[in-house]
């Protein structure tokens, strides 16, 4: 991944450009407040949205990209597939949804949410199917650790392209980064800035202020370097701003390795073996 400025990308292995920086909408309203926090974000250089289904917010995700009056080639759509509609077999019909409530024939991206054991590998099949109609540029999963994918690989006829999870310093999880990496499959960051707790960390204090830069800069800067996409949530104008202001700089190897170090496998988000919803 070579970060030169917002509008990089890196490669997944189809071939599809897929922006390395993006604007997350978990918890993001629908209607007026996440309306405005793409609307900003696109103002801003984003071309990159996240949302999911469970969001609830997909519709007012797409009438933002509606209005921004962005070529919609020029935009890179995720969404991901809830787990009752894996438990309940309605998956297609989950797609199609998503598709309508974001007023567009396909999406960039799409993902399996979180591995429900049982149906996985089946909801696999129908993201597939999806992928080989052309609604979905590109496909992959969202919370799946190592044993997860090993269990996906050897029925999958098309590989992954994606895997997002939790990560930041408190969980860096390098094993399985480097498990994605030896299947081309892209990393990709939720939660990267801690729910804010990356500001309290004396690290990130201490590098903020050697670099000139945020906590929250430090960190984005840190999931880039180490070739992972990261998509920070924002709701604030000025914020979703801040957050992309990250191309001006580089960590030095040394800080990158005492940041890793700060690993402690610890979740903030549920546990992808645990998890009951």
């Amino acid at each position: 991944m070579i970060i030169d400025d917002i509008n990089g990308t890196v490669e997944l292995s189809n071939g599809v450009k897929m922006p390395y920086f993006g604007l997350g909408v978990f918890k993001t309203k629908d209607g007026e407040e996440v309306e405005n926090a793409v609307k900003w974000a696109l103002e801003a250089g984003y071309r990159h949205i996240d949302t999911a289904s469970i969001y609830n917010n997909e519709r007012g995700v797409g009438n933002s990209i509606k209005a921004s009056g962005i070529p919609r080639e020029e935009l890179f759509i995720t969404t991901k597939i809830w787990n009752d509609r894996q438990r309940n077999q309605t998956v297609l019909e989950g797609f199609e949804e998503s598709l309508k409530l974001l007023q567009t024939d396909y999406v960039d991206l799409y993902l399996i949410h979180w591995p429900v054991k049982e149906k996985f590998n089946q909801t696999w099949k129908v993201l597939e199917e999806i992928y080989r109609s052309g609604r979905a540029k590109a496909i992959g999963v969202s919370n799946f650790l190592e044993h997860h994918l090993k269990e996906l690989l050897p029925t999958a006829e098309i590989m992954p392209m994606v895997n997002q999870v939790e990560c930041h310093p408190y969980l860096v999880q390098q094993s399985l980064i480097d498990f994605c990496k030896s299947y081309d499959i892209v990393y990709e960051a939720w939660s990267p800035i801690m729910r804010g707790k990356v500001n309290e960390l004396p690290l990130f204090i201490k590098l903020a202020e050697k670099y000139q830069k945020s906590p929250v800069q430090i960190v984005l800067r840190w999931d880039l370097q180490k070739g992972i996409v990261t998509i920070p949530k924002s709701v604030q104008r000025e914020r979703i701003i801040h957050n992309a202001n990250i191309f001006d700089f580089a960590l030095t190897g040394h800080d990158m390795d005492l940041i890793d170090a700060l690993d402690r496998d610890e979740h903030f988000g549920a546990h992808p073996d645990t998890f009951d919803f």
